[in-house]
């Protein structure tokens, strides 16, 4: 597939959305639309067999949702996805780490979005402030053991993508010789 023209549609601080006219393979013209998100970074807080996650609300869904702390850098900014790790870790929780070990990519919404992510396993994690965000600001934060988050899945309390499959690179790195 090629793409014969793009055209933005949309900016704020977060996205912009494109349209672009293509040519399939078959020489038939197209149309996809767009949207362009900096790639995020998903950290997954482990210790003593707990996981630590955030409940916030999600204003395009109206709920409150659970799920790993993850985020992108303001205004878009292209920042080094291992120190975006340390600072949505810090911003979300106040916990630092010791250590950062990168689980793998994901791709949000492949069919819709160029956004990609990183998630990473933190470890060695002493507690401090956290640095929310105004859009963070009714943010909560819990320790959860496995089979209690496990539990929030099945039952639907935990629906974000990101976070289950995250966590299952957690187990496949766990299974890891």
């Amino acid at each position: 597939m090629e793409q014969t023209s793009t055209r933005e549609v949309y900016e704020n601080p977060w996205m912009t959305v494109r349209e672009d006219q293509v040519r399939r393979a078959d020489g038939s013209p197209g149309v996809y639309g767009v949207v362009d998100k900096p790639d995020y970074a998903l950290v997954i807080p482990f210790e003593a067999g707990r996981l630590h996650l955030v409940e916030q609300f999600r204003y395009p869904l109206g709920l409150r949702r659970w799920e790993f702390p993850q985020g992108t850098a303001p205004d878009r900014a292209d920042v080094p996805v291992a120190e975006l790790a340390a600072r949505e870790l810090r911003e979300e929780t106040g916990l630092r780490a010791e250590r950062f070990t990168d689980l793998g990519t994901l791709d949000v919404a492949p069919g819709l979005t160029s956004q990609r992510g990183r998630a990473f396993l933190a470890t060695g994690l002493t507690a401090g402030e956290h640095e929310r965000e105004a859009e963070e600001q009714d943010m909560r934060a819990a320790w959860f053991d496995r089979d209690e988050f496990e539990r929030m899945i099945r039952t639907g309390a935990v629906t974000d993508a990101q976070s289950i499959a995250a966590y299952l690179l957690l187990r496949l790195h766990e299974q890891q010789p």
